[in-house]
């Protein structure tokens, strides 16, 4: 088969992803989330199937895009351990989340390059069918279940109001507007990376300079000692000091990674731990304008840019050529192959610093539709934050009353 027809997989499943997070993620406001995760995964498992056991180009084309429909299980459990976890403990609750799921794709890719090494490619869809079969079964005896939030609206009612939080909502348009500059920085640095490690003074093989890749884990595993350092903050404040570290290890990034290889070692694991914590601070903000629109204000985030914290390692899998990563590849290389490393990394440098302006355009208590500007005080404790809160309702019911 020509490898150009093998490349139109991937796009296929990346495709039939964004539909997937579209039409079915929003779902999770209307319905029970405990039944359409499961049914979400048994669908995968059963395309899966198919995958394994086809010998048409064709058939496998189709099922690869309606796999890629089916595998949305973790956009709906992120805003599900939203709801299940009291206030204090919500950034808690989706890192652990989101932990899991990123090392199951480290995992997948690790056990997947050894079977299909030692034998046919078929048994590594075979494994992900038995695999996906057993997470049915463990959602179905341990998987929480949650009522409908929603009864009140139709299932174009919430596509609709989906598509109207996109733009209305000014939280949540700082956000992905962040989390679009920090995709673009994120890519600049791994592309950059990448022919900075290929070339003098280091001059590593791909192999050692796929390697690199794996310090990723690191962010991984501290993203549930990060979100309980979230939930003891307002999050602008986690999410401003996420921003800064940011900063500083582009700052080393742009000063020193093409000349001693401590610096990039620092800056790997700088970044992983620094976006995590950013990230994760910016959607426990999010989740928190509307507790009935969570699953739609999840999809909103993922469609506007990616799937954060899915970093650097999973770039081969569905969640490749998202609009960020589109225009960091692009850029970062034209600016590398015209002007060299230094300058790459100070383009990255600079999306930080507009990351860090979006963020101090609008304040860390500012009411809902507040687009820009300093309300509600200065409070750094989340304790804080709920005080006011609780304030002001009592306010919005004393003049109720009157």
């Amino acid at each position: 088969m020509p490898f150009s027809r093998v490349s139109r997989v991937p796009t296929l499943l990346q495709a039939g992803y964004v539909v997937g997070l579209l039409f079915i993620t929003p779902m999770g406001d209307l319905v029970r989330r405990r039944p359409l995760v499961i049914a979400s995964v048994a669908i995968s498992a059963s395309l899966s199937i198919g995958l394994a056991s086809t010998g048409s180009v064709v058939a496998f084309e189709a099922l690869s895009f309606l796999t890629g429909v089916f595998t949305v299980a973790s956009p709906i459990l992120i805003p599900l351990a939203a709801d299940l976890a009291p206030p204090e403990r919500r950034a808690s609750a989706m890192s652990i989340v989101l932990s899991g799921y990123l090392l199951g794709i480290v995992i997948a890719r690790v056990l997947a390059g050894v079977i299909a090494e030692f034998s046919s490619w078929r048994i590594v869809y075979y494994v992900a069918v038995g695999v996906q079969y057993a997470a049915c079964l463990g959602l179905y005896a341990f998987c929480p279940d949650y009522p409908a939030k929603n009864t009140d609206i139709t299932y174009f009612g919430i596509l609709w109001t989906m598509a109207k939080l996109a733009v209305t909502e000014p939280l949540l348009v700082q956000t992905y507007l962040i989390l679009l500059l920090s995709d673009v920085s994120y890519i600049t640095f791994w592309v950059t990376l990448t022919f900075i490690l290929g070339q003098s003074p280091y001059h590593y093989s791909t192999l050692v300079i796929g390697l690199f890749g794996l310090i990723g884990l690191f962010g991984v595993s501290m993203a549930p000692l990060i979100g309980r350092f979230i939930d003891r903050l307002v999050p602008w404040y986690s999410a401003l000091l996420g921003t800064i570290l940011l900063i500083t290890f582009w700052a080393i990034e742009t000063g020193a990674a093409g000349i001693n290889i401590a610096a990039v070692v620092v800056v790997c694991l700088g970044l992983d731990f620094s976006d995590t914590m950013q990230q994760l601070s910016l959607m426990s903000s999010v989740l928190s304008i509307e507790e009935g629109a969570r699953s739609r204000l999840n999809a909103v985030i993922i469609l506007a840019v990616r799937p954060q914290l899915y970093h650097n390692f999973v770039k081969l899998t569905i969640y490749q050529k998202f609009i960020g990563q589109l225009i960091g590849t692009s850029v970062s290389t034209k600016i590398y192959v015209d002007d060299g490393w230094r300058p790459a990394a100070a383009f990255g440098l600079g999306c930080m610093g507009l990351q860090l302006l979006l963020l101090l355009l609008r304040g860390p208590h500012c009411e809902r539709y507040t687009w820009l500007g300093y309300q509600g005080g200065y409070g750094w404790r989340r304790s804080w934050g709920r005080e006011v809160e609780n304030a002001l309702n009592e306010q919005l019911e004393d003049k109720d009353i009157e």
